[in-house]
């Protein structure tokens, strides 16, 4: 039978049909899918770890014990991961070992644009990356066997448009692999230097057995139409390619980026009097056919080095032709900046921190956003938990009495990922800081995750609920207090009286996401004749409110009745209406 999927789900369903036994992720887009389509599937265990570093470990230790594992993060999340990922290398497997990791070009939701071939060739893994769904799913059931027969974990890299497209699979059975049996062997799992060393060579080897492996591989393609022009090209550039160029070019397409195949590439490259290599981002394959002494390859001296490709840009670099201009309409097109949702909790915070002039330590999460306009309260976003570190320096290095405009925000779930150590930091090294956990009771931006603080598991199974304010006080925090963001006056207060203290402290402003079932706000809001125009609720940036005709006006189709506004207006002016 064959069925559309999405890549990511693709990528899950080649993981259940090759048997595998465990998987363990930290969600992050454009990743994310890939679990939440695993976790249907009861025959697999699955997990939402607190980060993306605790899901490999838990992905390792079960390839270990004998059982096909897997672990998916965006690519940043690789950076998390990246230290038991380097010595996995080293080991090797017992089961077949897969981590996916999603790359973002054009920063669609990411704060850089990395690309994670560095990471194959760094940590010495291979790599495979798929143009489609249905190679998404023949890639991963591949990368577990290629695992196992090579003993070595092995990346699927993927990319927005491939994770988030559609295309035809052709679904199987699942396959009955037995659990490895467990034995000890600790020259082969015991990474310390004397038998690191001797692991080192033998990556070495298994590098020059994949090397030959890559040179015959069924993964790396060509097609001859008899063209003079090359072109080499891999993933979702190939894909780009393909639209644009069809039969006017010859085509090398690479399944396995790293290692990549040496005598292949120069057999495929001789043959042309030059050679295009398409591919987003860095120029990973073109240098490395430079270093290889091909000297007709043409890349990114006309391709850009920033954000997605397409077809009309690859064209017009390979052939020199401009498509057809697409009919536009003649009006101007609205933008659609990004902005927190109507009801959103974080904006109260926001609200009083701007109001209140603070500098805002910020993180990564929905809450984001607090640097847009009007809020444009956030000073800095760095990675998932550099919020807290951060500002412990932004204070050691301004003194102690900047702590009374300083303060750090952080989700719920970024706290969990990342934000505990940077707490104890601050506790153990004398510093006062003042942290505002912002529970929404959900990992919100990637889709309403479970967490440790939800009290589910990714199953949504019962779980034990961690205890934020015991968890900040058992790290040495005294000053733990709740507050409602939504309480503008009192939340007001409380960040007043917290930064003004001579200790750390944590505020949790405590509402959950307006998104979630479970909440139930009612009717909406509307503006009446007591309204002065003084404009203090457009200081919300809420996308239900907005000035037309200089008079404000509530847009009764997206507000959700948060009340927010209410508590803000000075005159009393806004009132809630049943719907």
């Amino acid at each position: 039978m064959k069925k559309l999927l999405l890549g990511n789900a693709a990528v899950a369903r080649g993981a259940f049909e090759a048997g595998v036994n465990v998987v363990a992720s930290y969600p992050g887009t454009p990743s994310t899918e890939i679990t939440e389509e695993i976790a249907k599937f009861n025959e697999v265990y699955s997990e939402w770890s607190p980060n993306e570093k605790v899901a490999a470990e838990v992905a390792i230790g079960a390839s270990i014990a004998g059982g096909r594992a897997m672990s998916c993060m965006k690519h940043v999340g690789l950076n998390v991961m990246a230290d038991p990922v380097f010595t996995v290398s080293y080991t090797g497997v017992n089961g077949g070992l897969v981590f996916c990791v999603a790359d973002d070009p054009g920063m669609h939701s990411s704060q850089n644009e990395q690309d994670s071939r560095h990471y194959a060739r760094a940590s010495k893994i291979m790599m495979l990356e798929p143009a489609d769904s249905a190679e998404c799913k023949e890639f991963t059931k591949l990368a577990f066997s290629l695992s196992e027969e090579y003993d070595t974990p092995v990346f699927i890299r993927l990319s927005t448009r491939v994770s988030h497209s559609q295309s035809l699979v052709e679904l199987c059975d699942r396959e009955d692999v037995p659990v490895k049996p467990y034995e000890k062997n600790i020259g082969k799992y015991v990474m310390m230097p004397a038998n690191a060393v001797k692991r080192h060579v033998t990556v070495e080897e298994r590098i020059e057995a994949l090397k030959a492996y890559a040179e015959t591989s069924p993964l790396n393609t060509t097609e001859n139409n008899g063209s003079r022009i090359g072109v080499i090209t891999a993933g979702i550039a190939y894909a780009y390619a393909k639209e644009a160029l069809g039969d006017k070019v010859d085509f090398l397409k690479l399944g396995t980026v790293y290692p990549l195949p040496d005598n292949k590439l120069k057999k495929f490259a001789a043959a042309y009097d030059k050679v295009f290599v398409i591919e987003e981002l860095d120029p990973v394959i073109e240098d490395y056919c430079k270093a290889l002494g091909i000297t007709n390859i043409i890349g990114k001296e006309v391709f850009t080095l920033l954000g997605e490709y397409t077809p009309n840009m690859i064209k017009k670099a390979v052939l020199g032709e401009a498509s057809p201009e697409i009919n536009r309409p003649t009006e101007a097109i609205p933008v659609r900046p990004p902005v927190m949702c109507a009801g959103c909790p974080h904006r109260g915070t926001f609200y009083v921190l701007k109001k209140l002039g603070l500098v805002v330590s910020g993180d990564i999460g929905c809450y984001t956003l607090g640097a847009a306009a009007p809020l444009a309260s956030v000073d800095t976003t760095i990675c998932m938990g550099a919020s807290v570190s951060a500002a412990l320096g932004m204070a050691k290095a301004q003194g102690a009495e900047f702590n009374k405009k300083l303060v750090s925000v952080i989700g719920d779930s970024t706290f969990m990922h990342s934000g505990i150590t940077g707490l104890v930091d601050i506790v153990y090294n004398k510093g006062n800081n003042t942290v505002i956990i912002l529970d929404n009771s959900i990992t919100g931006m990637t889709g309403h995750q479970n967490n440790p603080t939800t009290g589910y598991t990714i199953k949504g199974e019962e779980t034990k609920q961690v205890n934020l304010i015991a968890l900040c006080k058992a790290v040495g925090v005294e000053h733990v207090i709740v507050a409602d963001p939504f309480d503008v006056k009192e939340f007001e207060r409380v960040v007043k009286e917290e930064t003004n203290r001579e200790e750390p402290s944590v505020i949790i402003a405590q509402r959950p996401c307006a998104l979630l079932k479970s909440v139930k706000y009612t009717g909406h809001c509307t503006v009446t004749e007591n309204c002065k125009n003084c404009k203090m609720c457009m200081k919300l940036g809420c996308p239900a409110i907005s000035v037309k005709d200089d008079t404000v006006v509530i847009d009764s189709t997206q507000c959700n009745g948060c009340g927010l506004c209410i508590n803000v207006c000075p005159f009393k002016a806004i009132v809630k209406e049943d719907n």
